[in-house]
């Protein structure tokens, strides 16, 4: 598997990343096991959770397989905060008291004494120094080798990258990129470009819809029909969806390899993008997304998927328009 720097930084991450959305959910731990042990053999590297998944289940469970299943120091841990939970749910909180408490809290269910990297999710309600003060102390502290935001907009990013410079500096933007989903081109890539930080691309094929399995009917065994994340892939099953998802199955079909194969190669091939998160129920559905690795798209086809999903922009991302 290719590896690639992450931003402007020495940190060289994996161009597929293994996303623990399921685990201790909807994935146990011999379907973790297998996933986490098919991924690092064929080269993967960044694994990325959250303290959200499954109230901190994601990360414990990742925690009991570092060392069993691979070595810590073969992995690129990346986990985020921004979510505090109380005895009524989630809270979103990423004030700096919050964010500390959460990265300990996170080092303790993953059983390791740093995270790789360390990313904060948005909070309207604090301002964003105090959430970049966190960012810092966690570096300092050790506890945190990278750090930098999680959907965030463009110039949330510009501003704490600024607040960060020189040191630690902001190391990377997670952000949902996909075929489905363009937005961050308008302005959160350039800014990554502008100021080192690379993207990190979740839900690369749509929330599962770019796959090509909600064309007919939604099955069973689907997010689609998970009374959890029914609503997380609702929004892309729509008619304008389902006439990018009928070009990817018609390129697919063209290539002789599978929808969710072009639209992987798709983002993975995209300025900016160091890696790209897979979120697989199971090691079967992961080994088809690492197949991805020797894909690369033909020009034309490129160019005619970008037309197809170009997002709308005008003024002021393209003045006099």
């Amino acid at each position: 598997m290719e590896h690639r720097r992450l931003g402007r930084t020495g940190l060289r991450v994996s161009s597929l990343a293994l996303g623990t959305l399921t685990w201790s959910r909807d994935t146990d731990d011999h379907e973790a096991t297998d996933q986490l042990r098919d991924f690092t053999e064929a080269g993967g590297t960044l694994v990325d959770t959250s303290a959200a998944y499954a109230d901190g289940g994601a990360e414990e469970l990742l925690g009991t397989l570092l060392g069993d299943v691979v070595d810590r120091d073969d992995v690129v841990i990346c986990t985020k905060a921004g979510v505090r939970r109380t005895a009524t749910g989630g809270v979103v909180d990423a004030s700096r008291g919050a964010l500390l408490d959460s990265l300990d809290a996170s080092l303790r269910r993953l059983r390791t004494d740093r995270v790789d990297l360390w990313l904060a999710t948005p909070d309207p309600r604090t301002p964003l120094e105090e959430t970049v003060s966190a960012l810092r102390h966690a570096v300092q502290a050790g506890k945190a080798r990278y750090v930098g935001l999680s959907n965030h907009a463009g110039w949330q990013v510009a501003r704490a990258a600024t607040l960060l410079e020189p040191d630690p500096g902001l190391a990377a933007v997670e952000a949902e990129y996909s075929l489905l989903q363009r937005g961050v081109e308008r302005e959160v890539l350039p800014a990554c470009a502008a100021l080192g930080a690379g993207l990190v691309a979740w839900s690369p094929l749509g929330r599962g819809v770019l796959t090509g399995k909600y064309r007919r009917t939604i099955p069973s065994d689907s997010r689609a029909a998970s009374a959890h994340l029914a609503g997380f892939v609702q929004p892309y099953l729509t008619a304008d969806a389902a006439g990018v998802v009928d070009a990817v199955v018609t390129a697919a079909a063209g290539l002789e390899r599978s929808p969710l194969e072009v639209a992987l190669a798709w983002v993975t091939s995209r300025p900016g993008v160091a890696s790209a998160v897979v979120g697989a129920r199971t090691a079967a559905q992961l080994r088809g997304a690492l197949a991805v690795e020797d894909l690369r798209l033909p020009p034309e086809i490129t160019v005619a998927l970008d037309e197809i999903t170009a997002p709308p922009a005008g003024y002021p991302e393209r003045p006099g328009r």
